[in-house]
């Protein structure tokens, strides 16, 4: 990853996330945010995904892989989403939002990742620093490099990522699919 955040930087968009979560949960409308005031890193264009648990298992995990806005506000935005839209849990309810733990992952830029086979998109994946993009035509889906420590096997993993995007689950073995990867920068709440 180009240049990582300092501890301020990501304490910072902790505390935006956290907001953002009672707030949104509560349905009060979020107030702009002064990107003026933020350090520049957090006024650049960026890409996250936040992920809520509770005890431990997942609540909720919004995000964007290719940056479009500040990377506080798509911190802040994905924070609201995580908590109101997946569409895996029901809403966060506001007595359950003292009980959420935050994470945030910043994504890099995804890069194309070039293979002939299956053998050989096999050996080129690497676990716990990739995340993966897989893509068929319209249909496309992700793992952060954190879901690695969860599904450890490599064909494992793509055969769940194949299911997550609504294919057959060993598609990736017998047609060729756009695959892409990128790193993240991964930090939560201390609890």
């Amino acid at each position: 990853m180009e240049e990582q955040l300092n501890d301020e930087e990501r304490q910072l968009l902790l505390r935006l996330a956290r907001e953002a979560l009672k707030n949104g949960v509560a349905g009060r409308t979020m107030l702009r945010l002064k990107l003026e005031t933020l350090p520049p890193a957090l006024q650049a264009k960026g890409a996250s995904f936040v992920t809520l648990t509770k005890g431990g298992e997942l609540r909720g995990c919004i995000g964007a892989l290719e940056p479009y806005q500040a990377l506080a506000e798509d911190v802040r935005e994905h924070a609201v989403a995580a908590a109101l839209e997946d569409p895996r849990f029901p809403p966060v309810s506001p007595p359950e939002v003292d009980g959420i733990e935050i994470e945030i992952s910043r994504l890099t830029i995804a890069q194309n990742l070039d293979y002939k086979d299956a053998d050989d998109l096999l050996a080129k994946l690497r676990p716990n620093v990739d995340g993966v993009i897989l893509r068929d035509g319209i249909r496309r889906a992700t793992f952060l490099p954190q879901v690695w420590e969860k599904i450890p096997d490599k064909a494992e993993f793509l055969d769940n990522l194949c299911y997550k995007m609504g294919e057959a689950p060993n598609i990736w073995r017998r047609k060729h699919l756009e695959v892409q990867t990128y790193q993240v920068e991964e930090f939560h709440e201390a609890r």
